[in-house]
This record gives structure tokens, sequence and C-alpha cells, in this order.
């Protein structure tokens, strides 16, 4: 039977919260990268951002979730009904989401859209795959920030939210993102972490319904 593939050994940030915005239904945190969003199963993994935070806010409500090696904007909530309204928001895709990766190789062309829908690839959970048959939608518009002489800095532009999407788009691509324990190999896995960041995220406010925009500058 075969084992799921391990990551590397929890080490956890021991960096201060970074709070980019507070009110009575919003909690907006820049999490750095090796952090879990959520408690994974066993004692060694129970320190994680929703941990952390409830601590500091008792009663914050988890809204969605980032990897644990990507860094940048993520939101929670401050009570069930700001929770189920952002939900909704990013179960009907009026979220507008924004990541800055660092890629191997030189990205041809200039901008572009990978449309390839993603299923778990159970044996080697919790890694993702590409199928054709079974794979749930994955959308993501990409384009060309910069180009070095061996990496590529790019925009990604997830239109929809699938575990793992945008490293299994970019692997797809032929460019995956540096420093991605499970994706990428060779030289373009001797980084210090994984050179993907969530920039910027749009949504409506749970009170009024005005768009409110977060950022948090991207640390490579």
């Amino acid at each position: 039977m075969a084992m799921p593939v391990t990551s590397t050994p929890y080490d956890p940030p021991s960096d201060p919260l970074v709070l980019l915005h507070v009110d009575d239904d919003l909690l907006i945190v820049d999490k750095p990268a090796g952090l879990l969003s959520v408690p994974g199963k066993g004692e060694h993994l129970a320190d994680c951002l929703q941990a952390r935070l409830e601590a500091a806010y008792p009663g914050a409500l988890l809204v969605h979730r980032l990897d644990r090696d990507t860094s940048g904007v993520m939101v929670f909530a401050r009570n069930p009904r700001a929770q189920r309204i952002i939900g909704l928001q990013f179960e009907r895709r009026h979220i507008r989401k924004s990541y800055v990766a660092r890629v191997a190789g030189r990205v041809a062309e200039d901008r572009g859209q990978i449309d390839l829908p993603l299923i778990v690839d159970w044996p080697n959970r919790p890694l993702q795959k590409v199928d054709f048959e079974t794979g749930k939608p994955a959308l993501t518009d990409w384009r060309v920030m910069r180009r070095g002489e061996d990496e590529t800095r790019m925009r990604l532009l997830p239109k929809t939210g699938r575990s793992h999407q945008l490293r299994v788009h970019m692997l797809n691509l032929g460019h995956p993102i540096l420093g991605d324990p499970f994706y990428a190999e060779g030289a373009a896995l001797a980084y210090p972490r994984m050179m993907l960041h969530s920039e910027e995220l749009r949504l409506r406010h749970p009170d009024g319904g005005a768009e409110v925009r977060f950022h948090a500058k991207p640390p490579f």
C-alpha cells in the first residue's frame, strides 16, 4: 500500500502575528511561510495560524486556507454571520485573489490561462494531479512580471480555489514554483522557502457590502 508523501519536518516560524486589518467582522492576517493554517493530525502539528489567532482574538473563525509553505493575505471572520457571508463569496468565486510567484526557467509567453482539472493523487497524497475524467475544474490566469536568467517572476490569478492549484498548474506549464517541497526538483527545489505569496485579496465587506482590498508585500 502506497504511503502519503511527506514534506519537510514541521518547524513553524515564531514570528509575531502580522495583522493587516481588524474590525468587528474581519481579521486580515499576513501568514508567514512555514506555518500551517489549521492544525494537522498529532500534537506536533497543533501550532498553526488559527490557534495563534484564537489566542489573541477568541472566537476567530476560519474562512479559507493557505498551504503551509505559502505566505500572504488570509481572512478570518470574527462572528458566524461574517463567516457565512465571506464563505459564500469564496464558494461563488466572487473573491478576487492575486499571488506572486517565482518559477523555474524563463516563461516564453507574456500571459496566458491554464484550464486543467485537478484531483488528489491518492497513493501520493497530499499531492494533486491533473485528471480530465474525474478532476474538478481549476482555472488560473497568469502574466509575466519580470524575467531573470533562469527564473521568472509571475502574477497568478486563480479563478478557482483547488488544493495546490497554482503549484500543479505551474508544474504543468513546465515552470514549477521555486522551493516547492512537493513539486520542484533539483536546482528548483534548493530555496529556503516556497516562492509563492498571496499578495492581494478583494472581497465585499460583510457589513454593508462595499468592496475592500487587502495587500501584503511579497517577502521575496
